[in-house]
């Protein structure tokens, strides 16, 4: 591969188009009025005495005249697992001849995902990545290190140039109740998904919830959508078939003559969801596709700083 190739290949790889996120985001953080918990990355802790002086970082010291030690995986303050919805209603909006720099549900949620494993990287906290759709298709262990998150990372990249798998179904709830019996140790899930599940049920999906507290897990729920599509059906006038890309089947419908109805059943679900989350301490954060990161970043950082 040419040298001009493998610099292209790295400007438009998740890694590289995650960690300018970061840095712009981090950049216009340090800016703004916002306080009240620290985003510093730290790599160290302060020496305490009488314990080995093994791991003592000497040339910091040399630097700072203060003693710390390196910190390991054994020692990190948070464990983080991912949980991605990879089922087919994730790939809405899809377009062949869509822009690169279009986000469908999915993609945005890989970099999403991607932007928040860079801080938990950068903070040595451990973190590991689960996709689901009809059950758990894959799962990793969490870990700490470099070479884990560049494999997570290949995984993701490889995962968002993959073609769409039609009729792959949802049910998010039983890979949730699965999970929860997986991760033992006690962890931060973080999910992402557009809350559209085969013979989907509000009360299934808040029984998993209530699955992962009831194990001392903490979770935050990002529901992934587009809100001009999903939620407002904001469609020009006219009859358009619809295709449920999970089961297949088809509806032949004008949606001025159900927009009321469609948009009044959606905000009644996303309510009760969001009521039973705040009931079980829960984060539900709700995010469109059509705007930037942010809007998972902001949230993250709340949830981090209350768990240190």
């Amino acid at each position: 591969m040419s040298e001009e190739l493998r610099d292209k290949s790295l400007y438009n790889s998740i890694d590289f188009k995650t960690t300018q996120i970061v840095e712009g985001f981090m950049t216009g953080f340090h800016k703004s009025p916002f306080h009240g918990f620290s985003v510093e990355f730290a790599e160290h802790r302060l020496y305490n005495t009488g314990e080995s002086t093994k791991y003592i970082d000497w040339r910091l010291y040399a630097r700072t005249d203060k003693l710390f030690v390196k910190r390991f995986e054994e020692e990190t303050n948070l464990r983080t697992m991912f949980v991605l919805d990879s089922s087919s209603s994730m790939f809405f909006p899809y377009n062949q001849t869509q822009k690169e720099d279009k986000n469908n549900k999915f993609s945005f949620s890989v970099y999403a995902c991607g932007v928040i494993m860079q801080i938990l990287y950068k903070q040595r906290d451990a973190f590991g990545l689960s996709f689901v759709s009809k059950e758990i298709d894959y799962i990793s262990p969490i870990k700490t290190n470099l070479a884990h998150k560049q494999y997570l990372f290949t995984l993701l990249e490889n995962k968002i140039k993959t073609k769409e798998n039609l009729s792959q179904i949802t049910c998010i709830n039983k890979a949730l109740h699965s999970l929860s019996e997986q991760i033992h140790r006690r962890s931060l899930f973080i999910i992402f998904t557009d809350l559209f599940s085969d013979n989907f049920s509000a009360e299934e999906l808040i029984d998993s919830l209530r699955h992962l507290k009831h194990n001392k897990h903490e979770v935050i729920l990002f529901h992934v959508f587009d809100n001009e599509k999903e939620v407002n059906f904001n469609y020009k006038m006219g009859y358009y078939r619809f295709i449920d890309v999970e089961s297949g089947e088809e509806l032949k419908i004008n949606p001025e003559e159900i927009r009321n109805q469609y948009t009044d059943a959606i905000k009644q679900r996303l309510d009760l969801i969001r009521s039973e989350c705040n009931k079980l301490k829960i984060d539900f954060v709700q995010a469109d596709i059509n705007k930037g990161f942010d809007q998972i970043l902001f949230p993250f950082l709340i949830k981090r700083s209350k768990l240190k």
